[in-house]
């Protein structure tokens, strides 16, 4: 089974682009978006092409804003939608799969902002999506996808030094946000499949950052530990365009 993620920077528009011939040659059995930024019939009609998948969507009540989405070959045993927390679930982040085997998980991690304005919120966010993910893997072990708004290590980023604990995605309290999921058994699969290999998956739109690789990696795959033996493969596809994110995936 191959899986994965993408944050689309806006399903209307990057299915303008190459995104239907890009999804059809990488031929996953799951596609997790991101940043889908449309409502729920929206999203299913701009993805009318792809028509293999079941589509899964969720919507944040602000238009145009964040948004999620499942895309599966197989019909899951059930879906559900955000996280059952009333304070955190008014922007459609977050999308759950159940499987015989897992639960996919795909999320979209609220940004702090280029002011740092929402880094308190965030690590609210962060305590209790792990919280939430606790709970699943109670039953199944889980496999949590999508944009983390984290660069977890130095390797992560390209310029680490200047954007440390100055930059929204690389504070100390993100950091520590995401120190939390792997010391708690969620895995970066990334890491544990290529060690220190360096690749990014999104890059700032201004001064060619794409072009010259100056990029962060803050799109994951993390696999609670009990099922990590299960992932063959951990991947990241530079090589697709059309957002300033690229996707990243999986084969177990």
């Amino acid at each position: 089974m191959k899986i994965i993620s993408f944050n689309v920077n806006g399903i209307r528009a990057i299915t303008k682009k190459d995104f239907v011939s890009d999804m059809k040659r990488v031929n996953a059995d799951v596609i997790c978006l991101q940043e889908t930024k449309a409502s729920v019939e929206q999203v299913k009609e701009a993805l009318i092409d792809l028509p293999d998948y079941h589509v899964f969507a969720n919507e944040a009540d602000r238009k145009g804003y964040s948004g999620t989405a499942i895309l599966t070959k197989e019909k899951p045993l059930t879906v559900s939608y955000d996280i059952n927390i009333s304070e955190h679930d008014t922007e459609g982040r977050v999308v759950c799969a159940e499987y015989s085997n897992f639960f996919l998980i795909t999320v979209y991690v609220p940004n702090s902002g280029s002011e740092l304005l929402r880094l308190g919120y965030r690590q609210t966010w962060d305590q209790s999506f792990l919280m939430y993910l606790k709970e699943l893997e109670k039953l199944k072990p889980v496999v949590v996808c999508g944009d983390l708004n984290v660069a977890h290590k130095a390797i992560d980023l390209a310029r680490p030094k200047p954007n440390y604990n100055k930059s929204a995605g690389f504070m100390q309290e993100e950091i520590d946000g995401m120190d939390n999921f792997v010391s708690s058994g969620l895995l970066d699969s990334f890491r544990e499949k290529n060690g220190e290999e360096v690749k990014y998956t999104w890059w700032s739109y201004r001064g060619g950052a794409r072009e010259k690789n100056v990029g962060w990696r803050i799109d994951y795959f993390l696999v609670s530990e009990s099922f990590m033996p299960s992932v063959k493969e951990s991947f990241i596809l530079n090589d697709v365009h059309g957002s300033d994110h690229c996707p990243v995936g999986i084969e177990i």
